[in-house]
């Protein structure tokens, strides 16, 4: 039997919908999974960049990650899984208490794990239970906390290193995420890379190699573009093996690939948190496509969530970050009326093919960090203004104290870095310790608050409009509340 059915013979009528179990002519079928990839392609090679992993494996497991998840959800929910930005900040965090890619994939691996549970409860118990832990006061208080808490990343790692190339591209990334329309605007981030890449060749060829100074004293030079990688990458073959014997942080000839995850207590604990940014993607992602199709998903809502922790779990363990539902997809999706998963499985194998071109990978690994400067002074902020999204699409009172004193605690812990020793060799800060505040305390003020209180508070119902947007460099409305018809 056939996987999908072919809808009206091949041909789309002017006001035709393809719904997720059919698919058009084969040839119709590529070209929108052509678009597809295109879609995901900026986003799924940026975010292993600034987590310190290989792109060339990332986007190859992005491809298995979506046709795993296709089948979980027995093609009913039409999505591409891709590199998630919600990691970035972990990764960061782990990197600064001494930890290298193994580190990084093995705490990452326990939030696939926890996703995957995750989605076995709603599976069979109902999404209500998610809802009631997780109200929209905290999961836009958690999620605002673990953008806001990157601006360090920024000011310290990236920006110094070309600020000027960094500050042209954060303006071209602002202009042509509001400037462009249709699909291009939808892949401004894309585009601003390439045009920072550019920038920086020219740079190079103009001014000469920057100079560097080392907090010792020390000045080096070097040129904003060093394809050195790519003239020796071959043009077919697998990604490299990670060298974890001569990693070390900022060595510009870290060779970062395939490698098993190290699993550490203390990194686990700052990767966790981030479970609930996704819980917050993946139900807005079905939500959304729901509306769109006019199908109810609900009962694929757990598959979802279970899939997508069972596909950052593969890709973690062998050294690429984990996934999530890709909003850029949807749009695509919105703009054409095509939820055909036939164009995925396309895109899934182009993807698949991507990640057997070393030669590709180098490409990808040389952007400039002036470039990735521009670009995250803007992704960042992104990522923390999901939050206040959030709170304002769900009507969240800030004038009620329940919603209003405990956040408040865990942003700022979140946001200032804030601390906690334990021990000599434990402690919990950032974004593990805001996110524990904020939910911890938002439950114990609910207990202590009077019913008025509490039953004000609790009139939101979770509403997450194009998930993962950030991921595209731009907030696309579709589906769900406000959605542009």
């Amino acid at each position: 039997m056939a996987i999908w059915k072919l809808h009206n013979n091949g041909v789309l009528g002017p006001h035709d919908v393809v719904r997720p179990d059919e698919r058009l002519s084969w040839g119709k079928t590529i070209g929108l999974g052509a678009q597809h990839v295109v879609a995901m392609f900026g986003a799924t090679f940026v975010f292993p960049l600034l987590m310190g992993l290989n792109p060339q494996l990332a986007v190859m497991m992005s491809g298995i990650a979506t046709i795993v998840f296709l089948i979980v959800v027995k093609h009913r929910v039409p999505s591409y899984l891709g590199s998630s930005a919600s990691f970035v900040g972990v990764a960061t965090a782990i990197y600064a208490q001494g930890g290298k890619p193994d580190s990084v994939t093995g705490a990452m691996f326990w939030c696939g794990l926890g996703l995957f549970i995750v989605g076995l409860i709603i599976h069979f118990m109902g999404s209500g239970i998610i809802h009631k832990a997780l109200p929209p006061a905290v999961t836009g208080a958690v999620v605002m906390l673990i953008g806001f808490n990157l601006a360090p990343v920024v000011a310290r790692t990236y920006w110094p290193q070309d600020q000027w190339i960094a500050a042209i591209v954060m303006v071209i990334v602002i202009c042509l995420s509001v400037g462009l329309r249709g699909f291009a605007g939808r892949i401004a981030i894309f585009l601003s890379l390439i045009i920072g890449y550019v920038l920086s060749w020219l740079a190079d060829l103009t001014l000469g190699p920057k100079s560097t100074i080392a907090s010792d004293g020390t000045v080096t030079e070097a040129f904003r573009v060093d394809w050195t990688k790519v003239a020796n990458a071959d043009w077919f073959g697998l990604p490299p093996v990670t060298d974890l014997a001569n990693w070390q942080l900022g060595n510009p000839n870290n060779v970062v690939g395939f490698h098993l995850p190290n699993f550490n207590f203390a990194f686990a604990l700052i990767a966790l948190p981030v479970v609930i940014a996704l819980i917050a993607e993946n139900t807005g992602h079905v939500k959304a496509v729901a509306e769109m199709t006019g199908t109810n998903l609900d009962a694929y809502m757990g598959r979802a969530l279970g899939a997508d922790g069972l596909t950052s779990m593969m890709a973690t363990f062998v050294g690429a970050g984990p996934t999530t539902t890709y909003a850029e997809n949807i749009g695509v999706m919105a703009a054409t009326r095509v939820y055909s998963t036939a164009a995925y499985a396309v895109a899934s194998v182009v993807a698949i093919l991507f990640g057997f071109s070393p030669k590709f990978g180098a490409v990808i690994s040389a952007t400039p960090g002036g470039v990735l400067g521009g670009i995250t002074v803007v992704l960042y902020g992104m990522i923390g203004l999901l939050g206040a999204k959030i709170w304002k699409e769900n009507n969240v009172d800030f004038g009620n104290p329940l919603n209003l004193v405990p956040l408040a605690a865990g942003i700022i812990i979140g946001i200032g870095d804030v601390t906690l020793q334990f021990t000599d060799d434990f402690s919990l800060g950032g974004i593990a310790l805001g996110t524990i505040v904020t939910i911890a305390m938002y439950h114990i003020a609910k207990a202590l608050a009077p019913k008025e209180m509490v039953d004000a508070a609790e009139g939101a119902t979770l509403i997450v409009d194009a998930p993962g947007a950030y991921e595209s460099g731009q907030i696309p409305a579709v589906g769900g509340k406000g959605a542009k018809k």
